[in-house]
């Protein structure tokens, strides 16, 4: 997750990281405009007056990502963004009582006369009109928009964004905006009027194609504005029209933009295969140099009026795209009435063509010349540019075909055929089409457009299913069926179902509704792997087969749909898959390896394939899967070591590979707070009679008494990127301490442990190093870290298996072992420069008597802990001599101290020698036990690797993690923060954060404020009051409004019973 992810908008219309993009389109010539051509269509487009307002601007809200490239040209940038970087316009076509259809000329000079002092009904040819009372008046009804997208879903992604939108009908509290601004997907939206009130805005109506919407919002809520409205005039745009785009742009409080009409029948821009897209209209054209934010801005004329609505723009130049009003206005009156707002399709794009295209397309000269009689204004036809599969229009129109009438009236644009089939859904409509210079009569069905048009979603896993929906099927030429990954989350991502995957069946079981997909999940068992067939839209004629992890116990598992009524998605919990593991024994037989790689014969059954998957980003985690070998310790417990980049936290769900043929769950029993190791456990039953080997040390090196050195001989036995056996003959290069660095996030690292570096390191997974007889005597394993400039990077090196013998024996035991640190990093330091600390030449001479090889010391490189009462006793700085009273010559020595509380240590301090006591900390194996998710902000206590990077540590609630489109992403809430106080009450651990916010919730009509007939109060009901700090110290107050709906509490917990070893809760009631 996502995601997250900024430019004006942390998602929307803009994608994750810039503008997008919209591409050029064919020239088309005006629409058609004869009265005498409307009396010989039954069909005839009316235009519906309709009075709009809009009001202020708000500030800019952040976005997550920037825009996105959404075409291959990349000369047309789509601001979908919906925050600074949107600007997305509607025109649409006369709205006259009986003249001006189609095919009149917007805005005749007659008309412009009436419409100059329509209001005062009658005219004055002395009044002159001006921009600035027409923009004062017109500023009041516009109003800035800030919205999350809660749910990634069909073409959009979640995130936070911000545009424009403004009130068309104040009565009843209606805003117009852009459909990529209302979104198709789950939304929480705020409209911010010019005076700063703020109201809450309720999606009622997105259409299917066109990128127009409209919100609601209650016109009580807007207590000190006069509220107004914007009028629709869609018949008034004309080429050479002086034109005002007013909006939010680029995230600005109020911007005003300046522009001439150039064209009206550009086609609609084109923002990318995958992306929403508008199609079947026609665009207005000016260069205004709208940017993101200003997406749902009015595009208006002198007097005030609404033209046209800005949409989109180039990103290379300074051209920007609004829609039409004509069909806005018609979808307006039906919501007024409280209708739903009919829409038809064939599933066929059209495109407007000129005559001379058409000519070479078939188009014969009598018809030409009839069309051109009919219609003198206009310079072409329509074509069908695409059908797609299984739709009305399947096998029965096809690309190229030249439509020539409709139910027998002769047609030229756009609006002409959208007008009968919105007329005509679920009846027959007659063609007529030119193909192949042949003239054809057929019968199509008209389909409902909101049918195809996907309206419900499933979350399952962390992840979001929804029906492939007729833009994506239009963009990819599919069939609108089948379930479509919206965001793959964790259980899909475990079969790497990535965002834009189709899936066919699961379990052998077809998936081509939701309620298919839901059966078909019900009816697995948790824990076990199932098969999944797939494609993706990229490559849809390669289908594939995938296994899947069934881990539905991490998230919820529900589906939502939209409720036009409330505006709000309304969740069903569905039926989990079964908890009941019937796991059946199976055996297998590792394969047999000969003598020409030995000793990999000898080991090759005490080696395993682990894969782990995190469910959450928690302990500073930045990737969810991870996979390495592991190896057998304890046959008859079930142990396996691995290293601790193949399973680095304790959070998720693991799985163990024997012979690269039997899939098992297993726990995680152990993670070395110090070293590179992790220990898990399998259940050896499930294994039937698979023969398996323990790993056997050399014991010189199990140990201690002997490690490898510079020039040893070693064999490497290696598991390769393909899991196959790799056995190199090699020697020790080097022998050193090994550096890591501090991560950001921050996140678990080793210290204090020297390795060996081998002269020929083969690329793999990890291996031990061994004698000829397969005795180990190093463990290869990978360490992760960053670089200076915090870019992730790994190395492999040796460790010595003496070094976790301790541990190691324990587990095997069944003993408990006190695993204690001076929480201090280690480094060496060559003896002059120790002498130039004060070193005495006696020491110099004992460590030489002691020393193996080279006489080395160590040195304080820092504190681990600035809490722990080791760090007010240690300084960096500090030479290491003696521990207990025995020369310290090893870092083992003083890197892990077992069961004891208390070390006497002897360091060199400002070039004296000093005896001091140093208490011990206890370190966990186990170091996260609980998890709180709250707001769409994952929250947990203070790891060892966060106390690393801060001097004072401001609470016990640490927010690791947030999730786009999330109360906690839209409103400040970063990651890397402490929360110390909620409603100005103190927060100082976990424990005190879960009561605090319990009592949120079982408050919160307390924090409903209610009105006074005296002193009535803006609505700020839900939002709560959060002190947190950085790890620098500055302070912040931030408001959250709580959002239990979409953005449920979560809690995960330890637990002895669950094979992942944790239960997750969503009833914030019964959090502990």
């Amino acid at each position: 997750m996502e995601k997250d992810n900024n430019a004006q908008s942390s998602f929307s219309k803009e994608s994750p990281e810039a503008t997008p993009v919209r591409l050029e389109t064919k020239k088309v010539d005006e629409m058609i405009k004869t009265m005498d051509d409307i009396k010989d269509m039954s069909y005839e487009i009316e235009n519906i007056a309709a009075d709009v307002a809009l009001k202020g601007n708000t500030d800019h809200v952040p976005n997550r990502r920037g825009s996105r490239r959404l075409s291959d040209a990349g000369v047309y940038q789509r601001r979908k963004t919906l925050a600074q970087n949107d600007l997305m316009a509607v025109f649409y076509l006369p709205n006259t009582m009986k003249q001006p259809t189609v095919t009149d000329v917007p805005f005749e000079p007659k008309e412009l006369e009436g419409l100059e002092n329509e209001i005062e009904g009658e005219v004055d040819l002395d009044y002159v009109p001006s921009w600035e009372p027409t923009l004062e008046k017109a500023i009041k009804a516009i109003v800035s928009i800030k919205a999350n997208c809660v749910r990634s879903f069909d073409t959009e992604t979640s995130g936070t964004y911000t545009a424009t939108g403004f009130v068309v009908d104040a009565k009843n509290g209606i805003i117009l905006s852009n459909r990529h601004v209302v979104n198709p997907a789950p939304i929480v939206a705020q409209a911010v009027f010019t005076n700063y009130e703020e109201v809450e805005l309720m999606p009622i109506y997105r259409d299917p194609v066109h990128d127009f919407g409209f919100f609601k919002f209650d016109p009580a809520k807007v207590r000190f504005l006069d509220l107004s409205e914007i009028k629709l005039s869609p018949s008034k745009a004309k080429v050479g029209m002086e034109i005002r785009v007013v909006g939010n742009d680029a995230g600005e409080k109020l911007s005003i933009l300046a522009g001439t009409l150039a064209r009206l029948d550009r086609n609609a821009p084109d923002y990318g295969v995958g992306e929403y897209n508008d199609f079947n209209t026609f665009y207005l054209q000016a260069a205004s140099g709208t940017s993101g934010g200003s997406s749902g801005s009015p595009v208006l004329d002198i007097y005030g009026d609404a033209i046209a609505l800005n949409a989109g723009g180039s990103n290379k130049a300074s051209s920007s795209y609004y829609l039409p009003l004509n069909r806005v206005v018609k979808a307006l009156t039906h919501i007024a009435k409280g209708e739903t707002v009919p829409r038809g399709t064939l599933q066929t794009e059209f495109e407007h063509l000129p005559y001379d295209e058409l000519r070479r397309l078939g188009l014969s000269h009598s018809i030409e010349k009839n069309m051109r009689k009919r219609y003198p204004e206009e310079t072409g036809m329509l074509a069908v540019k695409n059908v797609l599969p299984e739709g009305p229009a399947h096998n029965i129109l096809h690309s190229g075909d030249i439509l020539v009438a409709i139910n027998n009236h002769p047609l030229t644009n756009f609006i002409q055929i959208s007008s009968v089939l919105d007329d005509n859904i679920d009846n027959d409509v007659k063609l007529t089409i030119l193909r192949c210079r042949k003239a054809y009569t057929t019968i199509c069905k008209v389909q409902d457009l909101h049918s195809i048009t996907p309206s419900k979603f499933i979350e399952i896993g962390g992840g979001v299913v929804n029906e492939l929906g007729y833009q994506l099927a239009r963009g990819y030429g599919l069939p609108t069926r089948g379930i479509y990954v919206a965001s793959s989350g964790h259980m899909l991502g475990s079969a790497s179902l990535w965002r834009g995957t189709i899936i066919l069946t699961v379990n052998h079981k077809k998936t081509e509704t939701l309620e298919q997909f839901a059966e078909a999940i019900s009816s697995l068992t948790a824990g076990t792997r199932v098969p999944v067939r797939c494609f993706t839209l990229e490559q849809q004629h390669k289908e594939k087969v995938t296994i899947m992890n069934v881990a539905c116990h991490w998230h919820t598992l529900r589906m939502g749909k939209r409720c036009l009524k409330t505006g709000l998605w309304e969740y069903t919990d569905l039926e989990k898959p079964s908890t009941k593991q019937n796991f059946e024994p199976q055996t297998v037989k590792f394969p047999k390896l000969g003598n020409n790689i030995k000793p990999a014969n000898l080991i090759w059954s005490s080696i395993v394939s682990i894969d782990f998957h995190i469910p959450y980003l928690v302990d500073g985690m930045i990737t969810t899967q991870f996979y390495g070998p592991g190896y057998i310790i304890d046959k008859n417990k079930g142990l396996i070591l691995c290293d601790r980049d193949t399973v680095p936290i304790t959070t998720g769900d693991v799985f163990i590979t024997f012979a690269q043929s039997l899939v098992i769950p297993a726990k995680i029993l152990f993670l070395h707070p110090i070293y590179n190791i992790s220990i898990l456990q399998y259940d050896p039953k499930l294994i039937g009679e698979t023969q398996v080997k323990e790993l056997e040390f050399s014991t010189d090196y199990w140990n201690g008494h002997k490690r490898l050195e510079q020039g040893d001989s070693v064999v490497m036995v290696a598991v390769g990127n393909d899991q196959n056996p790799i056995v190199r003959r090699t020697l020790v290069s080097s022998r050193g301490m090994l550096s890591t660095r501090e991560c950001a996030p921050p996140r678990w690292r080793a210290t204090n442990v020297e390795g060996v570096y081998l002269e020929d390191q083969p690329s793999c997974q990890g291996g031990l190093l061994c004698d000829e007889n397969g005795r180990v005597k190093s463990i290869w394993v990978n360490f992760s870290t960053q670089d200076g400039k915090s870019k992730e990077s790994s190395f492999m090196a040796g460790i010595d298996p003496s070094i976790i013998k301790p541990v190691i024996d324990s587990m095997r035991s069944g003993t408990k072992l006190d695993i204690r640190s001076l929480d201090i990093e280690i480094w060496t330091v060559r003896p002059a420069a120790a002498r130039s600390l004060g070193l005495s030449s006696d020491r110099l001479k004992e460590m030489e008597e002691h020393s193996k090889i080279y006489s080395t010391f160590y040195y304080v490189l820092g504190l681990l802990d600035s809490q722990s009462e080791a760090s007010k006793l240690l300084k960096s700085g500090d030479v290491l001599l003696e521990l207990d009273g025995k020369l310290i010559t090893d870092v083992s020595q003083v890197a892990v101290i077992y069961n004891s509380e208390k070390v006497k240590l002897t360091i060199l301090r400002d070039s004296k020698e000093l005896v001091i006591d140093v208490p011990t900390s206890s370190l966990s194996g186990i170091e996260t036990n609980k998890v709180v998710g709250w707001v769409g902000s994952i929250i947990q206590e203070p790891y060892h690797a966060v106390k690393e990077q801060i001097s004072k540590l401001p609470s016990g609630v640490y927010v690791t993690c947030t999730l786009f489109g999330s109360p906690a992403s839209s409103y400040g809430l970063r990651p890397g923060v402490w929360i110390t106080q909620i409603e100005g009450f103190p927060v100082n651990t976990l424990s005190d954060f879960i009561k605090s916010i319990k009592s949120l919730e079982l408050n919160k009509n307390n924090l409903d404020q209610k009105d006074d007939d005296d002193h009535p109060i803006a609505d700020t009901a839900g939002y709560v009051r959060l002190n947190v700090v950085n790890k620098i110290g500055v302070s912040r107050v931030l408001s959250i409004k709580l959002d239990e709906h979409y953005w449920p509490s979560m809690e995960l917990i330890r637990s002895d019973v669950s094979v992942s070893g944790w239960e997750s809760n969503f009833d914030l009631k019964t959090f502990s």
